[in-house]
């Protein structure tokens, strides 16, 4: 009896100190966040506030942002203009010596992800040398006219290829992936809300973002919201150009997490290692092993300004898809 009575005292003693070790864990957590909301630092992802807003500052996000669209639809895709969009498709199947759809798409996003991930890189470099509203432009310029190549080609070709699978009349799928579609629009980066560092407005920041919102389900959302986006519509599609598309996008964002976590590191060392720690890439991983502490309340951190836009974007983004895809007929690609 005496052998079995220190046993249960031993398991006592040692349940007793899993049980501190998990609250010491807790205030120690709870201290870091405190010390987030103290650190000018680490910024409050997706917060807006009309008051801190200025009129001037959206008259010249309008014009800049009108500007820019216009001169590369002119120089990039309209009739008028030299048409440096049909020279990039050109130029695609002049290198690849094929002019199949799903080999184009590769070539072209895989151009896209090299010259998109590669200004990122070089963004230090360049921030010093033209400073960085200066390197934003540089930045803009290049990426969103590949970008809207690929999404133009993607809309022209993506039922073309191969056809791999059909499963569109199966009951209530459209239904499953259109929720799917629609979450990983929620998935944004935060960055992608600052609009006004977008156009360069206001000096461009490489944030580090406090562990609230987003942030506490996956340290790179874009990353996540990218694959459920590329799932969806290629169980939908089910052809050859549509997976290798997906295929593309889907390692140029895993390439993305190693490559934004190694830019935060050099710029922020310790403080993003701290929140590193406590956050994860695959969703909610740093909830499950108890690196992370949701609140009670967490649902509020998501109802802010950014993501009513989000639901009426994305809304209409489904709406406009008959639009889209007249408009990307009009190249004629």
């Amino acid at each position: 009896m005496h052998k079995h009575n220190l046993l249960y005292l031993r398991k006592d003693l040692n349940d007793s100190n899993k049980f501190k070790s998990s609250m010491n864990l807790w205030i120690t957590k709870d201290n870091e966040y405190k010390e987030y909301n103290n650190d000018s630092e680490i910024d409050s992802p997706a917060n807006f506030s009309f008051r801190e807003q200025n009129l001037i500052d959206w008259i010249k996000f309008t014009i800049a942002t009108g500007s820019v669209l216009i001169s590369l639809s002119y120089l990039w895709f309209l009739p008028m203009g030299p048409h440096f969009g049909d020279g990039f498709l050109w130029l695609t199947e002049y290198i690849t010596g094929s002019s199949d759809p799903a080999i184009i798409v590769f070539a072209m996003l895989g151009i896209f992800a090299f010259f998109h991930s590669g200004l990122a890189g070089l963004r230090p470099l360049g921030e010093d040398i033209i400073g960085k509203r200066g390197w934003r432009v540089i930045y803009a310029y290049v990426s969103l006219p590949l970008a809207l190549s690929c999404i133009s080609y993607f809309v022209n070709h993506c039922h073309e290829g191969i056809e791999l699978w059909n499963i569109r009349n199966i009951p209530g799928l459209h239904s499953v992936l259109w929720m799917t579609n629609f979450i990983s629009f929620f998935l944004l980066y935060p960055s992608t809300f600052n609009l006004l560092e977008v156009a360069a407005i206001e000096k461009p920041q490489l944030h580090l973002w406090k562990p609230e919102g987003v942030i506490r389900i996956t340290r790179h959302p874009q990353a996540v919201g990218q694959v459920l986006w590329c799932i969806a519509h290629t169980a939908y599609l089910g052809t050859s150009t549509a997976c290798t598309a997906s295929t593309v996008l889907v390692l140029h964002h895993l390439y993305s997490v190693w490559h934004g976590d190694r830019r935060l590191k050099e710029k922020y060392g310790k403080k993003f290692d701290d929140i590193a720690q406590i956050t994860s890439v695959i969703p909610f991983q740093a909830v499950w092993e108890g690196r992370q502490k949701l609140p009670p309340d967490f649902y509020n951190e998501f109802l802010k300004g950014p993501y009513l836009l989000i639901v009426l974007g994305t809304i209409a983004a489904y709406k406009a898809h008959p639009f889209m895809l007249a408009g990307a007929a009009l190249l004629h690609w």
